[in-house]
């Protein structure tokens, strides 16, 4: 890994915390356990389009664990299921996609994200009627993840194949 690449990682990281932190203060409409837009998943879509798998990878990977410990342990296995499932569904979805189809990534992966987060939360609690709440977490999420892919592809759109 070169030093711009590795220094770009560190960047986009930093973004992704930064956001993630900042969003954990915004006070939403609608009092959901775990309901949260997401945002942070701008810098995840865009970094798999413009950086590829591995700096991906990696860029989620950090953002999951330092923010963790900001936000608290418990959120760990939560956001690592989510996290990897929304990734590996971007990977694939990668191959088939142009960089004018971010947004559908972006909802895409705010689905197999809350299917993972909803199998963390069944396997942990022990409660398989907690599937239930999944029609209402896809019922927000996915628009809220077609939000965060077009923010990305705007913002791929503007940086084109210049990396920060």
């Amino acid at each position: 890994m070169t030093t711009k690449r590795l220094t770009t990682c560190a960047l986009l990281t930093a973004i992704a915390l930064t956001i993630f932190v900042a969003e954990a203060q915004i006070p939403l409409p609608f009092p959901m356990p775990g309901m949260k837009l997401g945002l942070a998943n701008v810098v995840t879509v865009y970094a798999m389009f413009a950086l590829g798998p591995k700096d991906t990878f990696l860029i989620l990977l950090s953002r999951i664990l330092l923010g963790s410990l900001f936000a608290g342990g418990s959120t760990l296995f939560y956001s690592l299921a989510g996290g990897l499932c929304c990734y590996l569904s971007m990977v694939l979805l990668r191959r088939f996609l142009s960089p004018k189809q971010l947004w559908v990534c972006g909802a895409v992966g705010a689905i197999f994200h809350n299917l993972g987060q909803m199998g963390a939360a069944i396997l942990i609690a022990r409660t398989p009627q907690l599937i239930y709440y999944l029609p209402v977490l896809l019922a927000l999420g996915i628009p809220a993840g077609g939000f965060t892919g077009l923010a990305a592809q705007l913002l791929k759109e503007r940086l084109g194949d210049r990396v920060p």
